[in-house]
């Protein structure tokens, strides 16, 4: 009886690894600002994402900058400056700026039930252009408007069911590794076999560690197939990826630890066997 509640324990945990891993990334790392713009901080960088930004900015400047038979060569040096300009610790700094405010715009989404998208707003990047463009004495600089240029990266067609799922999340992100640990601990304790049940559990969150990867792996394949025609996919992607690197970070974590558990339970066991 003790042995195959032991077994039930130990296919538990393995069913609670990738739960317990996502709870506490929605919580501690989604659901904090400073921890979100810290994992959307390297996004500067990366070409798609860069690319994107010039395309949105430069597009919706050059309607707003009136400069007559001069549009053509205003809209060029508009869009080299910009591709100048990601590439500068100030860039780097505006998107911070941004990625800050979305994350507060994202959560009030979540809360109020509005909107159906995460967007960046590129205004601080504007800014910055902006003033740096007619610091060096461009022309027509001083007409560029600051304005608010909404990059979408996200969309959910159902934001409402997403709210729900996310604030479960919420709750469970503390209990839920405390009850993994737990019963990690009970399925070793009332075995009749420790040594068996420290590999068996060993393996168990090797397994646990293997499902989390796989569903990383298969939503980052369903979230970007359900994007819409005018969102990005490798800029998106790169998004995804960000996001959830602590997760994928978790999974290898996990299954070192599951592994080595079981291989010294396996070692302990073959050496006292040795004469």
């Amino acid at each position: 009886m003790r042995t195959y509640l032991s077994a039930v324990l130990i296919v538990l945990v393995a069913l609670l690894v990738p739960a317990s891993a996502v709870a506490y990334w929605a919580d501690r790392e989604l659901g904090d600002a400073d921890r979100y713009t810290a994992a959307m901080s390297p996004l500067a960088s990366d070409p798609a994402v860069q690319e994107v930004v010039v395309t949105q900015a430069a597009r919706a400047l050059s309607g707003e900058i009136d400069a007559g038979p001069f549009q053509g060569a205003v809209d060029a040096l508009l869009g080299e400056a910009l591709r100048s300009f990601v590439g500068t610790p100030a860039y780097r700094t505006a998107w911070d700026a941004a990625n800050r405010a979305a994350h507060a715009a994202f959560f009030q989404a979540l809360t109020t039930g509005h909107g159906d998208a995460v967007t960046l707003d590129l205004a601080p990047v504007i800014a910055q252009v902006k003033a740096e463009l007619v610091a060096d004495g461009t022309p027509f600089a001083d007409r560029i408007p600051v304005t608010h240029v909404q990059v979408k990266v996200m969309e959910y067609d159902n934001l409402g069911a997403l709210r729900k799922e996310f604030r479960m999340l919420e709750i469970a992100g503390v209990w839920l590794p405390v009850l993994t640990v737990v019963l990690a601990a009970a399925a070793i304790a009332v075995a009749v076999h420790r040594r068996r049940a420290v590999a068996a559990t060993g393996l168990g969150l090797a397994v646990g560690a293997v499902l989390l990867w796989i569903a990383v792996v298969v939503c980052r394949r369903l979230t970007l197939d359900d994007l819409p025609d005018d969102v990005d996919r490798s800029a998106a992607g790169a998004v995804y990826d960000a996001l959830t690197a602590f997760l994928r970070t978790t999974a290898w974590v996990v299954l070192a630890i599951g592994l080595a558990a079981a291989l010294a339970a396996w070692v302990t066991g073959r050496v006292r066997r040795t004469p």
